[in-house]
């Protein structure tokens, strides 16, 4: 009898393990350093995201809210008081504390990492502890992005105190953090899996374990989508368009939203021809981006306006998409002495490895024409364009792309002493109003009065024209129908993750 009791308990230990949910994603590369505040390339930041927390984040509406913080408060416009929730524990059992937040901020600052959050830190003065669960920062100046600079992972001082070289951590292969899901450790070019912690503070992830399968080549990972291997993935609007069918629309959610990036087509302010603001809007009317948009995207995306993201703060949805205009752009060239006998030409560079912006390019060369623009087109390797081109400023016109953040900061491509070497004034665009209005947005920690700055610099980018703001991609998701929970939001849809359900087949 004690033996046909331990035989059913054994089985039924064996049926409880089998039954762990998964849910099944993919990865195009391999991470390199599963460290919060190293994880420079797109793999190390998406597997880090589930193992860390910040002080902050965004909220699914795209707010500020807390995270590793229970409260902050701003005693005057330079000094924020940051409390810490007192029911965090590290993946190895060890309490989360003060301790932590200062060594981090000492790590990021440290000479001898090498990390690209060290200059979101300039502005700030000190950061100190007041006791283990609160912290005050001080600013050299009020700053607008005082939150969101907290919003990076922190990492364990009990584990890294001793560390003598953090580039080269073992940790960095093997991370603890405070987040939702931990990881035994992983090998470069092999799937990754990540299995939830059971003392996560803010309640246990309902789905057991996170298996990113190592898919190089996209359509390999839309093959493994068709099969129903993977519960998460994108599509491209060529595969949503015209690869899918009923069949895998029974199994799939389709969530859709504007990403947060733009293409663009940007001028060299530097040379004569594109110093005349009748020249740059007689070649944004005669663009029509709802065709580049319905050729290129099968209309799965929409209209840029300008140069911040839609939804947020600082857009303002005053300026309504340029619609192509012919008569009204030949009439500009003509004023501006361009005609059919002395026709406007210019070169446009772009890079290969995005048949997209090279796509984009070609219909653009084919509308200009529509208005006696003769314009060539070179394509270059992404190195050699950056290094050759981009950089020194050797070109008339490019086209690129950015993204767009939630927390737009101006300086680094509109204000004019970011033209110099190194800076991403890459168009040489100067305006003395928008230069002072990005001083002044630097300083003012009251969203209402910074929202009121930024709308006025879109207002002023939008009219002076320094690019052809192009078009929004949307992102299209698709998540299997055996996820439950689901909240599609502004932010994206795994804002909530640790409260999906995965049901049984």
């Amino acid at each position: 009898m004690k033996k046909l009791t331990l035989l059913l308990f054994t089985i039924c230990c064996l049926l409880n393990t089998t039954n762990a949910s998964t849910l099944n994603m993919s990865i195009t590369s391999s991470p390199i350093r599963l460290n919060t505040i190293l994880a420079n390339d797109s793999a190390s930041s998406e597997i880090s995201g589930w193992i860390f927390n910040g002080l902050f984040k965004y909220d699914k509406n795209g707010q500020v809210t807390t995270d590793l913080a229970s409260s902050y408060k701003f005693i005057d416009s330079t000094h924020l008081v940051i409390n810490l929730k007192k029911n965090v524990l590290w993946q190895d059992g060890k309490k989360f504390t003060a301790d932590d937040v200062i060594f981090t901020y000492e790590k990021i600052n440290d000479p001898k990492v090498f990390t690209t959050i060290k200059s979101y830190f300039k502005e700030v003065k000190s950061l100190s502890k007041i006791n283990n669960y609160t912290v005050e920062v001080v600013y050299k100046k009020p700053y607008f992005k005082a939150l969101e600079i907290w919003m990076f992972g922190i990492i364990p001082k009990h584990i890294l105190k001793d560390e003598k070289d953090l580039m080269t951590s073992s940790f960095n292969k093997h991370p603890i953090g405070t987040g939702p899901y931990k990881i035994d450790g992983f090998k470069l070019g092999s799937d990754i899996r990540l299995y939830a912690f059971d003392k996560y503070f803010e309640g246990r992830p309902k789905i057991d374990e996170l298996n990113f399968k190592f898919l190089p080549d996209a359509n390999t990972s839309f093959l493994y989508l068709k099969q129903g291997k993977l519960d998460l993935g994108g599509l491209s609007p060529l595969q949503i368009d015209r690869q899918i069918d009923k069949e895998f629309e029974k199994h799939y959610q389709i969530i859709e939203k504007p990403a947060f990036s733009y293409d663009y087509l940007g001028f060299n302010l530097k040379k004569k021809k594109f110093q005349d603001i009748r020249v740059r809007r007689a070649l944004s009317l005669a663009i029509n981006r709802e065709e580049i948009i319905d050729i290129l995207f099968f209309g799965h995306g929409k209209v840029c306006n300008g140069p911040f993201l839609p939804g947020t703060f600082a857009y303002d949805d005053t300026i309504k998409p340029i619609k192509q205009n012919i008569k009204e752009a030949k009439r500009l060239l003509k004023l501006a002495g361009y005609d059919e006998n002395h026709p406007l030409s210019f070169e446009v560079i772009t890079n290969t490895g995005n048949d997209i912006r090279i796509n984009a390019t070609q219909i653009i060369q084919y509308q200009l024409a529509k208005i006696g623009v003769k314009m060539k087109i070179r394509v270059m390797e992404w190195q050699a364009f950056l290094n050759t081109v981009v950089h020194p400023k050797n070109f008339e016109a490019i086209v690129l792309g950015w993204n767009l953040a939630l927390m737009p900061d101006a300086y680094p491509l509109w204000h004019s002493e970011s033209m110099k070497k190194g800076g991403f004034n890459l168009v040489s665009y100067s305006n003395k109003e928008v230069d002072e209005l990005i001083v002044k947005g630097a300083t003012t920690i009251d969203k209402k009065k910074l929202s009121k700055i930024y709308k006025k610099i879109f207002r002023i980018i939008a009219h002076d024209t320094p690019y052809l703001f192009l078009y929004i991609p949307n992102s299209i998701t698709v998540v299997s129908k055996k996820i439950k929970n689901i909240e599609p939001s502004f932010i994206g849809i795994t804002h909530n993750q640790k409260d999906w359900i995965k049901e049984d087949d």
